[in-house]
Order: structure tokens, then C-alpha cells, then sequence
């Protein structure tokens, strides 16, 4: 397929397609041998771009141009996070009820044209809105809480600022009073405070881009230990830079500890929230990031003195302790304490000799007690009074006639000895006394 539509003239006269052959008709189609004219490319898209509906776009006037006579005005509406921008152009008419100046934000409802002589794509305005501070407000709210969800406003990513920082980085305006008061305060509070100062825009179209570009800078540089973002205060639009998400995630993600000093005590930007440290002033940041020398010296010389107190008084107590040890008896005179337990210990020996030898005699007495029970009852005794002990051949005692039989042996016992004896005779208990002593019947 070949394309075959009339172009639009030149200064050089127009080109027939037979000239240069057949053009394709599709850009897929085009090659180093068939390519298009650039005329032929620019209607292509002056006819896609004609085909797109009118469209409603946010941004920010950056550059407004009104000339006096003339039935069209000319701006540059610019993207509020990002760097970059459109050219707009409007009727007069269009622009009466409107009070638009540079920085503001504005809805435009306008009609996308590509001019194809300048290669450029414009916006035909149709109607042009005011962007009130009440719903830019709101926008914020409603950003702050989606922020506050995603945790960058969370306490425990807070960086605590080190005591005394070699160098410090500071974002500020071109020659701002801003400026003027961190340094003044900083340096009149410690001399020795090195500064990286980044002068940008803090208002306006580019003071998002360059905010975010000072402080990714000073992020980068290593000898920077903090970061003070300070702009003096200001009418709501101008700080709402400072409340720019882009900005917002810029200053979340640096690893060094942020300061932000935005405006005055009633100013509150989401800048604020997801620093590290919230300043209420220009002042107060400087005050917050270095200590002053006067105070730490005077503490220093108080911590010294209380030092000092501290360790004679535990020098003073201890010593009294020891004195107080010391006057005591038993560290006075040390061997009259000795002497009083050698003459307790001695009495106590005795104390026990005595008293052994009083339960010895006791127990002899009771020893000899119970030996004259013995013998009392000892069968030698009865055997000394004359009584005998007969028993059997198998040593049973024969205490009855009944026991033994006639002629059987038997052995009698006797207190000096024994004797052997045979049963001659059995008698009862009633018989007569037996014969002469020394006969066993």
C-alpha cells in the first residue's frame, strides 16, 4: 500500500510521488531506501494528535504572557513534581474572571495541536481554573495520610543529630535572611562549624526540583553529618513546596539526619513530618544542631567541681570508716582479746576434766553396783553354798528323777569343778534324804 495524499508545499517546490517512488504507507513499513519526508511524518501526527478529545490538566504557571493588543495569551504550564512542561496558549476571553500569576496552580481544559511547520505540540485553552488554597489544603491532608500509612511520619525511623557535627549542610534561598540566621546562630554558638551551603529556589516552579537536587547532594557528601532545610516564613502557596510528595520521598530516603526550619511555629509542612528533627524557626535549627561552647563549658566546669565534691566525700567517709575501725578494742588491743578467750578456753577445759571425772566415778559406781547384782544372781554363787549342777551325757540338766534311768551316766558340776556319776537309784520327791554326802542316788 502506498500513500498518495497531497503534501504541503515547500519552498523548494512539491515532490511527486514519482519522483521518489511510492511512499509507504505505514511508519512500520519505512526503511533507509523508503522513508518518509519529514512533512509526511509531522501531518501524521498533527492527524493523531487532531483525534485526541479535550483534556483537563493540572499544573503550574511558570511563565504567563500577556501582550496588550493582541486576542491570545501564551504560558507554560509545568508539572508540580516534576521538571517537566507545556507550552498553552488561550484567548483573552478566557482568561477575564481569572486571576492567574506566576507559581499558581491551575486546571486547564484544553485541546491538544501540533503545529507541524515548528515540530511543536501546544494546548489550546479552553477554560482555566484557579486551584483554591482550601482544596490545595485538602490535596495535602489527604496526602499526609496516605504518607502516614506507608510509615515515613513513624518515630523509630527518626535519626537522632550527632552532638558536635564538623560540617553541616544547609538548603536555602539565594541571600535569605534564612540563611543568615542558622549561620550567625550556629557560629556564635560554636565558631568551628563548617557550613555546605546550597542557595536554590524555595518558592515557585523549580523549588521542588532544586530542593530535592541540594539535598541528594548533600547526602552524597560525606563529610556533611547533618542536613538544615531553612526557608523564613511565607503565605501558604509559597510553602507548598515544601509539602510536594516527590520532595516528601526525597527527604524519607536520605540517610543523613534532616533538619527542616519551614516557615514560622504555625507552619506545619509535610516536610516537617518526615524530617528527623522539626524546627520551628531558622534560629531554632541552628540551636538544635550544635551546641553552644559557653553552656558545655560551664557544664563541663560543674561536672568537674561535682566530680571533685563526689570523691572527697567518699575519700572523707572512708577515712572515718577506717578511723572509726581503728579506735575499736579489738583493733586497739589486739592481744587482750586473745588473752580473754585463752583464759575462757582454759576454764572451759577444766570445766570438762571436772566434769569427766565426775561421770567416771559415777559410772564405776553404777559398774560396781551392777557387777555385785551378777554375781548375786550368778549360778557360781549358789554352786559356792554347796549345790550342784547334774546334767546328762548330752548336757541337758537333770531336774527331775524323770530325766534319767538307772546307770546312766551323768556329770555333776560342782563350784571348783566336776565329776562324773552313774545313777545307781531312782527316787521320788518324798523319799527319804539320801545317804552320807558324796553318794548320788
Amino acid at each position: 500500500m502506498t500513500a498518495t495524499f497531497p503534501l504541503p508545499d515547500d519552498p523548494g517546490g512539491p515532490v511527486r510521488p514519482a519522483e521518489r517512488g511510492p511512499l509507504p504507507a505505514r511508519a512500520l513499513e519505512t526503511s533507509a531506501e523508503h522513508p518518509w519526508p519529514v512533512r509526511l511524518l509531522a501531518r501524521k501526527i498533527e492527524q493523531y494528535v487532531e483525534r485526541m478529545a479535550p483534556v483537563w490538566v493540572e499544573g503550574q504557571v511558570v511563565q504567563l504572557n500577556r501582550r496588550p493588543g493582541t486576542s491570545t495569551a501564551f504560558l507554560t504550564l509545568r508539572d508540580t513534581d516534576l521538571d517537566m512542561s507545556l507550552p498553552v496558549s488561550a484567548a483573552t476571553r478566557v482568561l477575564r474572571g481569572a486571576t492567574l500569576e506566576e507559581g499558581a496552580h491551575v486546571v486547564v481544559h484544553a485541546k491538544p495541536v501540533y503545529w507541524t511547520r515548528r515540530g511543536q505540540l501546544q494546548l489550546q485553552a479552553r477554560e482555566i481554573r484557579p486551584v483554591g488554597v482550601g482544596e490545595l489544603l485538602a490535596r495535602i491532608e489527604h496526602l499526609k495520610r496516605v504518607l502516614a500509612a506507608e510509615g515515613l511520619f513513624a518515630a523509630e525511623r527518626k535519626r537522632p543529630l550527632p552532638f558536635l557535627p564538623k560540617v553541616v549542610g544547609l538548603v536555602c534561598g539565594r541571600e535569605s535572611k534564612a540563611e543568615h540566621d542558622v549561620v550567625v546562630n550556629a557560629r556564635a554558638r560554636w565558631p568551628r562549624v563548617r557550613f555546605e551551603i546550597r542557595e536554590v529556589a524555595v518558592q515557585g516552579a523549580h523549588a521542588v526540583q532544586q530542593v530535592s537536587d541540594a539535598i541528594r547532594a548533600l547526602d552524597a557528601d560525606p563529610d556533611v553529618e547533618v542536613i538544615v532545610v531553612a526557608r523564613g516564613g511565607g503565605a501558604v502557596e509559597d510553602l507548598l513546596p515544601f509539602s510536594n510528595e516527590a520532595l516528601v520521598r526525597v527527604a524519607a530516603a536520605c540517610r543523613t539526619p534532616l533538619v527542616s526550619a519551614i516557615g514560622h511555629e504555625t507552619d506545619s509542612p509535610l516536610l516537617d513530618l518526615v524530617a528527623d528533627v522539626r524546627a520551628s524557626t531558622p534560629t531554632a535549627a541552628a540551636k538544635r544542631v550544635v551546641p553552644d561552647v559557653a553552656e558545655e563549658r560551664a557544664r563541663v566546669a560543674q561536672s568537674r567541681q561535682r566530680l571533685r565534691a563526689a570523691i572527697a566525700g567518699t575519700v572523707a567517709r572512708e577515712q572515718a570508716g577506717l578511723d572509726a575501725l581503728r579506735s575499736r578494742p579489738v583493733l586497739a588491743a589486739p592481744h587482750g582479746m586473745l588473752a580473754d578467750r585463752a583464759e575462757r578456753v582454759g576454764a572451759l577445759r577444766d570445766r570438762a576434766r571436772r566434769a569427766l571425772d565426775a561421770h567416771l566415778v559415777r559410772a564405776a559406781g553404777d559398774v560396781g553396783r551392777l557387777e555385785a547384782q551378777v554375781r548375786a544372781l550368778s549360778p557360781a554363787s549358789t554352786l559356792e553354798r554347796g549345790y550342784a549342777v547334774v546334767q546328762r551325757a548330752d548336757g541337758h540338766v537333770v531336774r527331775s528323777p524323770a530325766d534319767v534311768a538307772a546307770d546312766d551316766a551323768v556329770r555333776v558340776r560342782l563350784a571348783h569343778g566336776s565329776l562324773d556319776a552313774t545313777v545307781t537309784a531312782l527316787h521320788d520327791a518324798d523319799a527319804p534324804a539320801p545317804g552320807p554326802v558324796g553318794e548320788t542316788s
